[in-house]
């Protein structure tokens, strides 16, 4: 069997379909040995040559698995309030505080049905968005 530095530049193609098969696995692993010996990158200016040819590859792999990555949980509504008052331009309460009870939460998500008091709607919403508004919650002063 001749060795490998022999293999790496005298083994035609016709030549290595040719031998037994007992003999592939050696002259395999000599080939591997002799590439391995050829491309072997030592130097830092020959790592420097190598970063272009090595990021795109990267991007081209990223490229190929982006496709079945998870996505992002993207929200069903751009829109703040979606129903409350769209004839007018602007959505104005006013609330007396001389009529405030002890205490009153209000909505700030504006999905209430009871809007402006709050309703509990907000726990759904955040659910459904990953948001975490509340209500405005208002506490009369005990004298």
């Amino acid at each position: 069997m001749p060795d490998s530095s022999f293999l790496c530049v005298n083994l035609s193609p016709v030549a290595f379909i040719n031998l037994k098969k007992k003999q592939h696995t050696s002259v395999c692993g000599a080939l591997l040995g002799c590439l391995q010996s050829k491309f072997h990158v030592s130097l830092v200016s020959e790592w420097l040559r190598l970063l272009p040819f090595l990021g795109v590859l990267a991007l081209l792999g990223y490229l190929a698995v982006r496709p079945f990555l998870p996505k992002k949980k993207q929200q069903k509504d751009s829109l703040i309030n979606l129903k409350i008052q769209k004839e007018n331009p602007k959505v104005v309460n006013e609330i007396n505080i001389e009529d405030l009870c002890l205490t009153k939460a209000y909505c700030r998500c504006w999905r209430s049905k009871t809007f402006p008091v709050c309703d509990g709607s907000h726990n759904k919403h955040n659910e459904l968005t990953g948001d975490n508004v509340g209500p405005l919650i208002l506490k009369k002063k005990e004298v």
